[in-house]
């Protein structure tokens, strides 16, 4: 019976016969192992992109929105507050204002909130303080605000004059000292559907006394930690629900009730179906590459066979078995194969490489997508090389030997 390891030598020595029919025939097997590995890198940096871009809107955060005009007050914040599990909560108030400085206006979104909002947000300082519960008339502005909103750059200590506008019409003018300006995170996601970079944030307590109002339009809560997230957002919402009257067996019905509350762990899992769901499209499309790829080495094989028939039947006659025939042919597939997959794995990791840099997303790949690569290109080796190693084992000597 015939070695593996003459087979491997007469293998090696047959595709270096014809090495541009080779290279061709692997091209398939390195570009559809190249796609699957690229792909599955850039699912598992997507997973961490969105994680580190929910992440850094808030620890652990749970938002509770109003779906209805003046549901929240300071009742509400209260039972939040006391909720277990809540570290911190800041009420939010918003509205669209005119901000004048140095007698030009812009239309920019103001936000009420508590100074329990830095931590529950993340928020970092780029320069100067967030503004805090005993402020009236400080303002923390969004990075974008500050330096690109107006001719000139607006820094900490400066003063803008904010204007809101009222019911009926009537308008109401503040002049705000900026405390300070906040560091941008260059995100893509927007926590809480609050966009910091281009926000102005003042005491809601100062917001409420302009409009002549005591309302909230939502909560940015903070949980003890991100195991708990989802049981503490849950206390709270079947809390409020009991405070607003919806029965317990309605608290799965988003309809019943009048606000909507979702925490990170809500977000976190939807953005990784999301990437998940992006991840096996890609992967699809790349294994439809790879199955092109084996056929294109099963039809180089069958060509093979037909052009090598007197060689099989001298080898016939001088020895060789049909299931030597049989075992040559096939290592001689997963050769071609196993050369593939390893260059589609070079290609596919510095291909990777290369969008995630272009993207500026983390550059991530799993282990397993090197054992799984190589797997995958010995069963597409195997695979493709049966059915003409099949047909070379079958060939009769004789007429192998009568062939032209």
């Amino acid at each position: 019976m015939l070695k593996v390891r003459q087979a491997i030598g007469i293998s090696l020595g047959s595709i270096a016969s014809a090495k541009l029919r080779s290279g061709l025939t692997t091209l398939g097997i390195i570009i559809g192992i190249a796609a699957v590995v690229a792909n599955v890198s850039l699912g598992e940096s997507f997973n961490v992109f969105f994680e580190e871009e929910i992440n850094a809107q808030g620890s652990n955060f749970i938002i509770v929105y109003s779906q209805e005009p003046n549901l929240f007050y300071n009742n509400e914040l209260q039972l939040i507050e006391k909720t277990p599990g809540i570290s911190g909560v800041s009420p939010i108030k918003q509205q669209l204002g005119e901000v004048t400085y140095f007698s030009q206006t812009k239309n920019i979104d103001i936000a009420g909130v508590t100074g329990d909002y830095e931590d529950t947000a993340n928020i970092i300082m780029e320069s100067g303080s967030f503004i805090s519960d005993q402020d009236a008339f400080s303002a923390a502005i969004g990075s974008k605000v500050a330096n690109e909103k107006f001719d000139r750059n607006i820094s900490s200590r400066s003063s803008i004059d904010i204007t809101l506008r009222l019911e009926g019409g009537r308008t109401v003018t503040r002049t705000f000292k900026v405390k300070g300006i906040i560091e941008s995170l260059n995100t893509s996601f927007v926590g809480g559907g609050i966009d910091r970079d281009v926000t102005i944030f003042i005491p809601v307590s100062t917001i409420n006394q302009m409009l002549e109002e005591d309302d909230f339009s939502a909560f940015f809560a903070m949980s003890d930690n991100i195991e708990d997230v989802v049981e503490t957002s849950d206390e709270v919402d079947k809390r409020l629900a009991r405070n607003f009257g919806v029965s317990s067996r309605d608290l799965d019905d988003e309809d019943a009730k009048p606000y909507s509350i979702f925490n990170q762990a809500d977000v976190l899992e939807q953005t990784n179906q999301l990437a998940d769901t992006l991840r096996n499209f890609l992967v699809a499309v790349a294994l439809i590459s790879l199955l092109v790829g084996s056929i294109g080495i099963m039809n180089i094989m069958l060509v093979t066979v037909t052009e090598r028939t007197r060689e099989i039947g001298i080898m016939k006659a001088l020895g060789f078995s049909s299931t030597d025939i049989l075992i040559l042919f096939i290592i001689e597939s997963i050769i071609l194969s196993l050369f593939g997959g390893l260059l589609g794995l070079a290609v596919g990791i510095v291909g990777a490489y290369a969008v995630t840099t272009a993207l500026d997303l983390p550059f991530l790949y799993p282990h397993y997508v090197f054992e799984v690569g190589i797997l995958v290109a010995v069963v597409v080796g195997v695979a493709a090389g049966v059915y003409p190693a099949n047909k070379a084992a079958k060939l009769a000597p004789v007429d192998a030997l009568r062939h032209e």
